[in-house]
């Protein structure tokens, strides 16, 4: 299976794909038409990206059926037309969890103790350290974290061990319970997090549901020269609010994320923002440690080996939750060539489609049962097509789903 490979990857994780028997084409500097071309040029049918982007036109301009992000999120691919078309998208959930929640709380600690600051003037030559030892200090204070996945989790265990206290609004858990084994409180929604902490992080990932989530209302329920965090995506927040809050009512943000990112691994950049004091921004690097990235090449390997050696994919984030199924068609029968094509066939001509199907096989080979579902139920006529057109069916039945 051919493995075009259009980002930066480590070593382990080539000579993994090499291992498990992939023809392994190393780009990683493809982007835009130039991959768009490399898809279709060497006819890969597995791709995999880091951030690059990829387009309806890569799906449609060569053999893919399978894309996989190394890495979590998975919002530079056109899922929607990976979908159309057939072809799985996957992803590697989890495996930087502990290094962005390093960076978190690298980015909390350097907003109480204005670490950058104290650098940037020790290196401009200027002793200051009665301006420089003033501090709140983070024992006792309350964080609250915005969306509780693996990220949010490795970030509440940190926090614990500061001596944080530990809110959190969570679209998987409903306000009043507890999360998981860690003692947290879970709070009805993202605006009651933002009055009740000192601290706010956020770890969400991008959808529809949490694009621009959290802006003016939020902002304003935060506590003036309160903490902002956001190492998941630039857009979930309103940046242009949070440039409000942080002139007008003091909040310390701390981004290692933008909404106008630049797409390549340097370029000029300016943001208003990041420029204003108090406000301190990295370059998107919260997945960027080699400990995360070896985890997440070895990852991507190991959903790639399965769908060669296997045909199914783990991590797969576009497969339906439901299907337009409401009825299932029950075929007992001898397993001989011909039954099911004969099945298909007779279901074709009364123009139903077949959603999904498994055949189960019994002991000795001799008979099967296949289970197929239906997007609609066909007539008393049909199934009698069906029983009476092959002999090697034994019996025929529907039942509603």
């Amino acid at each position: 299976m051919k493995v075009l490979i259009a980002d930066k990857f480590e070593q382990s994780g080539l000579d993994g794909l090499k291992a498990a028997g992939c023809e392994v084409i190393f780009e990683p500097d493809l982007k835009d038409d130039p991959l768009r071309d490399a898809i279709a040029r060497t006819g890969a049918e597995v791709l995999v990206v880091r951030g690059t982007a990829v387009t309806a036109a890569m799906l449609e301009a060569g053999a893919l059926s399978l894309v996989v992000r190394a890495g979590a999120g998975y919002n530079t691919i056109d899922v929607a037309a990976a979908s159309r078309r057939g072809i799985y998208v996957s992803n590697c959930p989890g495996k930087n969890a502990i290094a962005v929640a390093e960076l978190t709380l690298g980015l909390i600690l350097s907003l109480d103790r204005r670490i950058p600051d104290n650098v940037a003037e020790l290196r401009a030559g200027k002793w200051n350290k009665k301006e420089f030892s003033k501090a709140r200090g983070l024992f006792g204070s309350t964080i609250g974290l915005i969306g509780y996945g693996n990220i949010g989790q490795e970030v509440a265990r940190r926090a614990l061990g500061f001596g944080l206290s530990v809110v959190v609004w969570s679209r998987r858990f409903a306000a009043g319970t507890q999360g998981a084994d860690l003692p947290i409180s879970i709070l009805p929604t993202p605006e009651d997090v933002a009055e009740a902490s000192d601290i706010v992080s956020v770890h969400l990932a991008l959808s529809k549901e949490t694009r621009g989530l959290l802006g003016e209302s939020f902002f304003a329920r935060m506590k003036k020269g309160a903490m902002f965090v956001n190492t998941a995506r630039g857009e979930v927040v309103n940046y242009a609010a949070l440039e409000r809050a942080a002139r007008e009512r003091g909040i310390r943000a701390g981004l290692d994320v933008f909404p106008d990112e630049p797409t390549g691994a340097t370029a000029d950049f300016n943001s208003p923002l990041a420029a204003l004091p108090g406000v301190y921004g990295t370059h998107h690097i919260g997945g960027s440690t080699d400990q995360a990235q070896e985890a997440i090449a070895a990852e991507a390997v190991r959903v790639i080996a399965s769908y060669v050696t296997t045909g199914k994919v783990p991590n797969v984030v576009n497969l339906a939750r439901s299907t337009p199924a409401t009825h299932m068609l029950v075929v007992r029968h001898r397993d001989r060539p011909g039954v099911l094509a004969h099945v298909f066939d007779q279901l074709r001509r009364v123009g139903i489609n077949v959603q999904e199907t498994e055949n189960v096989i019994f002991d000795g080979a001799e008979a099967a049962v296949a289970r197929i579902n239906l997007d609609g139920s066909p007539s008393d006529g049909a199934l009698a097509a069906l029983r009476g057109g092959n002999d090697d069916i034994l019996d025929v039945r529907v039942v509603p789903l």
